[in-house]
């Protein structure tokens, strides 16, 4: 009788344990659902953007995007793109427009390196146009 009791005591402490195993890991996968900030990516189309544009857009990933969130106000190493040209000044305090950024792209500014040895004047121009359109 007293061996009878001690399984049953023991398969429910087992229950128990499972239970909580089982909580534990829905909670872990929605805070890790509710952390996740992705989206899926739209395409030039769907953003409307003209041919200038959408090259700006691929120089903007090739040398931007790893330090410059295009579409959120969340800054990655540097300050969020999202309508820097909607601001009258840039985060840094400088007049927001196209001869101060392409200014900063070229030679850089604070931490961010200059990219006037890697971009073309044409490629500068095409980053602009993509810039006005965040």
């Amino acid at each position: 009788m007293r061996f009878h009791l001690f399984v049953l005591f023991m398969e429910s402490q087992n229950f128990y344990l499972k239970s909580m195993l089982y909580r534990c890991a829905a909670l872990i996968v929605l805070v890790s659902l509710l952390g996740c900030n992705v989206e899926r990516r739209k395409s030039d189309v769907e953003l409307g953007l003209n041919p200038q544009q959408a090259a700006g857009r691929r120089v903007y990933d090739n040398y931007c995007e790893r330090c410059h969130e295009p579409y959120s106000s969340r800054g990655k190493k540097g300050p969020s793109m999202k309508e820097v040209f909607k601001k009258p000044f840039l985060p840094s305090g400088l007049p927001a427009n196209d001869e101060r950024v392409s200014e900063i792209i070229r030679s850089g500014h604070g931490t961010m390196p200059g990219f006037g040895q890697v971009l073309t004047p044409e490629q500068v121009q095409d980053l602009l146009a993509y810039m006005h359109s965040l």
